[in-house]
């Protein structure tokens, strides 16, 4: 008769941690409207992250869409940019965005409550009036004007990230993005870049 086995011995469960690179990179850049966050594209008009920023061993840490501007981080650390992209983070997210009309209170309310959206309900966000930014840049191209309806500027911070979220958001409430500009990611602003200019900062968080 085969003798039965005893208990397997204790082994401590140890921690996986990732490898950092030896030089750190954070990037802040101001993605100019129109460019792919992305290195490369097969179609040779488009575009790409490649034409403003100077460094082949960054990627983004997190998307913007190629019709929306403002703040982009990039990084070659792996461990950081999970932190930045990650939803279970809840970083927050600031963005100028231009609407057409003027939201009412109503509105606000819903956008700060959550709004139900195909995908689901997103989570309370605050939301807010305000002038339009100072030292804008003009996009190109402009956005459309209506003669007969108004625009306005909100400003929209959210703790996720779903896909072309603000601009749904906005659309649900009755007021279509016209312009949309991420301001700030957590600590990190757009403060005195220009669109396509870049600065690098250290990669702390």
């Amino acid at each position: 008769m085969r003798p039965k086995s005893g208990p397997k011995p204790f082994r401590r469960k140890t921690k996986k941690t990732s490898s950092r690179p030896a030089n750190p990179k954070l990037v802040l850049l101001n993605k100019p409207y129109g460019v792919l966050t992305q290195f490369s594209s097969a179609d040779a008009d488009e575009v790409t992250l490649k034409q403003y920023v100077p460094f082949n061993d960054v990627y983004p840490a997190g998307r913007l869409d190629k019709d929306s501007e403002g703040l982009l981080l990039l990084t070659n650390d792996g461990s950081l940019q999970h932190k930045i992209s990650h939803p279970k983070h809840k970083l927050p997210k600031t963005y100028w965005v231009q609407v057409e009309g003027i939201p009412d209170e109503s509105a606000l309310k819903q956008l700060r409550e959550g709004v139900e959206l195909a995908d689901g309900m997103t989570l309370p966000a605050e939301a807010l009036r305000m002038p339009e930014p100072d030292h804008i840049w003009p996009r190109n191209p402009p956005i459309r004007e209506r003669k007969s309806v108004p625009d306005s500027w909100i400003c929209l911070i959210i703790r996720e990230g779903k896909n072309r979220q603000v601009r749904r958001m906005t659309a649900a409430v009755g007021h279509p993005t016209l312009r949309l500009i991420r301001a700030a990611i957590g600590p990190w602003r757009l403060a005195g870049l220009a669109p396509g200019q870049w600065r690098e900062v250290p990669p702390v968080w």
